[in-house]
């Protein structure tokens, strides 16, 4: 599913734990790993022997992660590359230039030494928004395990949600995961009580329809186990939870869902799970 795996690196907590979760996933996968680091321009700051800081900073990010890699027996191909659009459209082009499969990335990154700051909002976002390949995001307390033995994906019967949907299905069988899909309902403040239950009934079922159509997609080619669940109140709060309950080791979204509706969208539900969460979060397009 994933032969080429791309992580980008500023030698950050979050760029390590980044490190951890790519090396493993291109264990898992038996994929090539593509380790890079983005020098800001005009980066010309020298330290004590003349040497360009900013420069020699990203070559030691790149070599601990490539090094990192080799104790786990993954090979990894290195490269600082020297800013010439965006920090964000330098990664995308490398993605599409090596024909990447997946972006790993952290959602913190170092500030100050004159490195880019790769927070939520700034890089890692732009990358979300803009990626065609599949985005994994860690922070710095994000746990990764060895393997992905499930995997659970959030829907609202969007467009999006059901790329994510088709995504980590393929995703689950391919490394034998066990696969829980996810509606939440959200009815919000209604005063009057009848009109809630109306709500909540009408929510539910157009729940069931959109798990329905799901599990019809994962289902669609060979037998993959599934589990299903309606839930109801703050979608990020009841991702998170369930995560959490069900020992999820991945997280798979889209990053847009219904027009109209508040959730799903970057910088809403995605970005609250992405921030929060304790398990890597594949954001797909």
């Amino acid at each position: 599913m994933y032969q080429r795996i791309l992580l980008p690196t500023d030698g950050s907590e979050a760029s390590s734990t980044a490190a951890e979760a790519a090396v493993t996933l291109a264990d898992q996968f038996d994929a090539e790993l593509h380790v890079i680091h983005v020098l800001e321009q005009g980066q010309t700051a020298t330290d004590a022997d003349g040497v360009n800081a900013p420069a020699r900073g990203g070559e030691e990010a790149v070599r601990a992660a490539v090094e990192s890699a080799a104790s786990s027996g993954v090979e990894a191909t290195r490269r600082v590359i020297e800013k010439g659009t965006s920090i964000h459209q330098e990664i995308l082009t490398y993605t599409d230039k090596h024909s990447i499969d997946c972006i790993v990335m952290g959602t913190r990154g170092r500030s100050g030494l004159s490195l880019s700051r790769a927070v939520l909002g700034s890089v890692a976002e732009l990358t979300l928004r803009e990626s065609p390949v599949p985005v994994m995001t860690v922070h710095e307390g994000t746990v990764i395990d060895a393997e992905i033995s499930s995997v659970l994906v959030p829907t609202d019967g969007s467009e999006c949600a059901y790329t994510a949907v088709g995504h980590a299905g393929e995703l689950a069988r391919s490394v034998d995961a066990k696969l829980h899909l996810i509606y939440v309902v959200e009815i919000g403040q209604v005063i009057n009580g009848d009109r809630v239950e109306r709500l909540r009934e009408a929510l539910v079922e157009i729940g069931e329809k959109a798990l329905d159509i799901a599990l019809d997609k994962v289902q669609s080619s060979t037998y993959l186990p599934t589990e299903t669940s309606i839930l109801a109140g703050p979608p990020y709060l009841e991702i998170i939870r369930y995560a959490e309950e069900h020992d999820v080791d991945c997280i798979v979204m889209g990053t847009h869902g219904r027009k109209g509706i508040r959730r799903f969208l970057l910088g809403s539900v995605t970005e609250r799970v992405i921030r929060r969460a304790d398990v890597p979060v594949i954001s797909v397009k």
